[in-house]
């Protein structure tokens, strides 16, 4: 299952220190690129980010320009959201 998404990247976590901080990369690209997402990949979703894995224990947290209505939906439509209680 894939969700498809104009993505650009904003922020990488790359481990931790040796004080159990995040390392993150601020990327911030300029322009978005259109992917597919493997849905076992998303780990959470805001109204500003998408935050995936990647390679090598990292989390990527990608702005994307759909909005966080219409991801949702896309979700919801393939049956991978449950309903809320409230």
């Amino acid at each position: 299952m894939f969700l498809e998404l104009e993505v650009r990247s904003a922020l990488i976590v790359h481990g931790f220190d040796n004080d159990n901080r995040e390392i993150i990369e601020e990327v911030r690209e300029p322009n978005y690129t259109k992917k597919l997402i493997a849905v076992e990949r998303v780990q959470s979703l805001s109204e500003q980010y998408i935050l995936v894995t990647g390679s090598h224990g990292r989390l990527m947290y990608w702005e994307y320009r759909e909005t966080f209505a219409s991801v949702r939906q896309q979700l919801a439509t393939a049956g991978l959201l449950l309903a809320s209680a409230g």
